[in-house]
């Protein structure tokens, strides 16, 4: 085997490791919202309304993220769910009431979730901007 087909392998290898990485990342995101989202409704900071397209949405995360990750349409996808995990602590966090719901029942797992969506998030987004450009430069996937 030449170097450059050893170099070749070794930029499908790292790019499939990086895919997972990004599926598994997208899968976390996507969890950690559904839960937080739940806490926000028992709480009483969104309404527990009967929505449809709260579960299209998530039909969508879920398919883009498990069914299209290695498509320009998939990684869009994926950067939304990072984008909206990221995005998750900086709208709670502003929030007049955020010091009383840190302190009260349970709000040790609501000030974590955020923590972990703004982290998870965050590299949700950058792993899947990485799979938008190298498809961008047309690098191997």
């Amino acid at each position: 085997m030449c170097l450059t087909e050893r170099h070749t392998n070794l930029t499908r290898r790292i790019s499939n490791e990086q895919n997972v990485m990004l599926t598994i990342a997208s899968l976390l995101s996507i969890l950690l919202l559904t839960l937080h989202i739940t806490d926000d409704i028992v709480r009483g900071i969104s309404k527990a309304e009967p929505s449809n397209i709260a579960l299209a949405v998530l039909v969508v995360l879920l398919y883009g993220t498990l069914v299209l990750a290695e498509r320009r349409s998939g990684y869009v996808i994926m950067l939304l769910v990072g984008l909206f995990a990221a995005g998750m602590p900086v709208i709670h966090m502003r929030g007049a009431h955020y010091g009383e719901i840190a302190k009260s029942t349970g709000g040790f797992f609501f000030v974590w979730t955020l923590w972990a969506l703004g982290g998870l998030g965050g590299f949700t987004f950058i792993l899947s901007a990485r799979g938008l450009w190298s498809l961008r430069r047309g690098k191997p996937r």
